[in-house]
């Protein structure tokens, strides 16, 4: 096999092509052109987008071109869902997001050297085609009856699904001939749901420009419990700092389950395979040390945020739970540190800051007043990491963090936060 391909597999990057001897052997031949697109369907993409681009990138540095689709066409139509129909978003809206994605995209590709990347916008060449043209050129070679049997086809027609939405595969396909007249690409790669869509380009071509293209898709991730990989209970982690703070960004790989982290190392990191089975075997031996999570959440937050941010990162994690000094933390450190532990807002009651047992208890950490003075009296009260002793203390202007922020622990782990308003 293609080393490439081997590497690719090894590291789970790997469900499904078209023929793999076929595929290696194109590959060995010399520099190929890949593609990848990517639905402005959001403001950003999310982790669930990652793993796309660094395929794209790994095909770079093994000497191939990448090129980085944003759907500002596609965007526009939906691609299916097996459950229901897309919300179309305004068209000035798609077009925002579409721009966002290009600046996103491009910061993990090079643009230098002779197999530089490119970045392309598939409105550029849908706009330009009216419907006869569009119904003459591509969709006289779609059978409808193959269109029919794609599966997420099938399952939505007891529903209904929109004649636009049938449709999508009709543009995906078209991008790929677009693109393989354009930039001679003869790759397309994607996520395993893609993969209806991927091979009806490939028989497009074939059928248009007489030519044999590829295809490789990879895995949906998933946790252990296979549920879909990259969602909290809050929705998505997204890869804008706006969207998803580089602290929560860093703590949602420092919780990666311990089924599954290897498996994650193996895609979001560059380590060596001998690295990676050295922390596999580190997690087996002594899971509670967390060495796989660890060496992931800093891997994968210095390749999307950069070095200076995910040590700011770990600077919060650590004054987080007691053992670093909040008020060192950056404003905007701190705001992330404190909506992450989702922060209570209170005010002061006839101008006077609340009691230190008021604000315990409005933070969630203990559930009531008298659990909090408890608390309090026992020992186990900290306010912004310092020990509470007297059950009567009340906040003062000096305890709050950048002017409106109350961090509250009880006991090691139990943390809440309060923002002081009005």
């Amino acid at each position: 096999m293609n080393a490439l391909l081997d590497e690719l597999t090894w590291r789970g990057f790997v469900a499904e092509s078209t023929d793999v001897d076929a595929l290696a052997a194109h590959l060995d031949s010399g520099p190929v052109t890949s593609y990848v697109g990517f639905d402005p369907t959001a403001a950003s993409l999310h982790i669930g987008h990652l793993m796309q681009l660094l395929v794209a990138r790994r095909f770079q540095e093994a000497g191939h071109r990448p090129i980085l689709l944003v759907g500002g066409a596609t965007g526009l139509i939906g691609d299916p869902k097996m459950t229901g129909e897309r919300v179309m978003n305004e068209t000035d809206v798609v077009h925002e997001w579409a721009e966002r994605l290009r600046a996103q995209v491009s910061r993990f590709v090079s643009f230098e050297g002779s197999n530089a990347a490119i970045v392309e916008n598939n409105y550029s060449w849908t706009s330009q085609m009216s419907a006869l043209d569009f119904l003459r050129e591509v969709g006289k070679h779609f059978s409808v009856n193959r269109m029919l049997a794609r599966d997420v086809v099938a399952r939505r027609l007891t529903d209904g699904i929109s004649y636009t939405e049938f449709s999508y595969v009709l543009l995906q396909s078209l991008d790929y001939r677009e693109l393989y007249r354009r930039h001679g690409a003869t790759l397309q790669t994607g996520a395993q749901d893609q993969w209806g869509n991927i091979t009806a380009g490939i028989d497009y071509i074939r059928r248009t420009e007489g030519a044999t293209v590829h295809g490789l898709v990879t895995p949906l991730l998933t946790k252990a419990d296979g549920t879909k990989f990259g969602k909290t209970e809050s929705g998505a982690v997204w890869i804008d700092p706006e969207l998803t703070s580089p602290f929560a960004f860093h703590q949602f790989w420092l919780n990666a389950e311990d089924a599954k982290v290897i498996d994650y190392l193996k895609i979001f990191s560059w380590r060596s395979r001998d690295e990676i089975e050295e922390l596999a075997l580190e997690t087996a031996q002594a899971p509670h040390k967390r060495a796989a999570q660890r060496a992931l959440a800093d891997d994968i937050t210095d390749l999307v945020h950069g070095r200076p941010e995910r040590e700011a990162a770990e600077l919060a994690g650590r004054a987080l739970f007691g053992r670093g000094d909040l008020a060192e933390l950056p404003d905007s450190t701190l705001t992330a540190v404190m909506s992450e532990v989702q922060a209570a807002e209170i005010a002061p009651i006839d101008g006077q800051l609340p009691l230190v047992a008021d604000v315990l208890a409005a933070s969630g950490v203990v559930s009531s007043k008298s659990a909090a003075r408890r608390a309090i009296a026992e020992g186990g009260a900290y306010l912004n990491n310092q020990k509470v002793t007297d059950v009567e203390a009340r906040l003062t202007n000096d305890d709050l963090l950048a002017g409106r922020w109350v961090l509250l622990r009880r006991g090691k782990r139990t943390v809440g936060s309060v923002k002081l308003v009005g």
